[in-house]
């Protein structure tokens, strides 16, 4: 059985007022310190919701954190454990994960045509910067309208959830080995023969592509697979060329598909 915790952050607005009997430097400096004050909420407005998995927080103690009293003194107090508690909280749990990384307006990507049984599929895909995959599109050729505008539209809801920061792995896993018609031997990729359904042709290229996947794929690579993304090598070319080149179009194997020619010199000079 799943267990499920659900956390709502709030956010409050509230006010309080303190008697002075004289209005003066002096009084006004001592006002944090004073305890007799009247705190009084103005509003109460929802920020946020997650609902995640229990065991998910690691030496969390919420329980600890009580408001009692509505006193300055108490608000300090409760302000200062909740410091302490969520210093207390794994720090990848702090971390925003609800903004979106939009796509850069001028990107990378690559095309790749296919054809499964008697349907051609174009799958476009487009990368950020770093070579990361941020956007999907498939086209098909023979399909009605209707499943047309469900494939656009399914691209849609996986390209937001890229850019949301949902991993590519977790769709390779959800959609590999799907099946339904068109199904069958693929022509057109050089890594992937057969597929049982246009999803489980679509995630297993771009698992070969982004995530060297090789296991997936039912060719052998023909160039070795060498990962120079953490920037070991000190190739100034290859470094300018992987910057500008689309990683799932070479499928990260830059040294063994791109030739060097710097110090190839060509003669452009008329014979007559």
């Amino acid at each position: 059985m799943k267990k499920y915790i659900v956390e709502t952050y709030y956010t409050c607005t509230f006010k309080t007022v303190h008697s002075l009997e004289n209005l003066n430097e002096n009084e006004l400096s001592k006002i944090d310190s004073r305890t007799d004050g009247e705190v009084e909420v103005i509003d109460v407005k929802l920020n946020n919701r997650k609902t995640k998995k229990i065991g998910e927080f690691k030496n969390q103690n919420f329980k600890d954190i009580k408001i009692e009293k509505t006193t300055s003194k108490n608000i300090t107090e409760n302000k200062t454990l909740l410091k302490n508690s969520i210093g207390k909280i794994d720090q990848p749990n702090l971390i925003k994960n609800n903004a979106r990384f939009k796509m850069p307006d001028r990107r990378k990507g690559y095309i790749q045509k296919a054809q499964i049984g008697d349907h051609k599929v174009y799958l476009h895909t487009g990368e950020y910067d770093d070579g990361k995959i941020g956007e999907i599109f498939i086209d098909t050729n023979k399909e009605g309208e209707l499943v047309k505008a469900m494939m656009n539209n399914f691209a849609i809801a996986i390209s937001l959830g890229l850019q949301y920061g949902v991993p590519l792995d977790e769709y390779v896993d959800a959609f590999l080995d799907t099946k339904f018609e068109p199904s069958g031997k693929v022509v057109g990729n050089d890594r992937i023969l057969s597929a049982s359904s246009i999803l489980d042709y679509v995630f297993r290229e771009l698992a070969i592509s982004y995530l060297g996947k090789e296991d997936l794929a039912h060719t052998p690579s023909i160039a070795r697979s060498k990962n120079i993304e953490d920037g070991s090598t000190n190739d100034k070319f290859l470094n300018i060329v992987k910057n500008i080149t689309s990683k799932g179009f070479v499928r990260s194997n830059l040294e063994e598909k791109l030739v060097d020619l710097s110090d190839v010199r060509i003669n452009l000079k008329n014979k007559s």
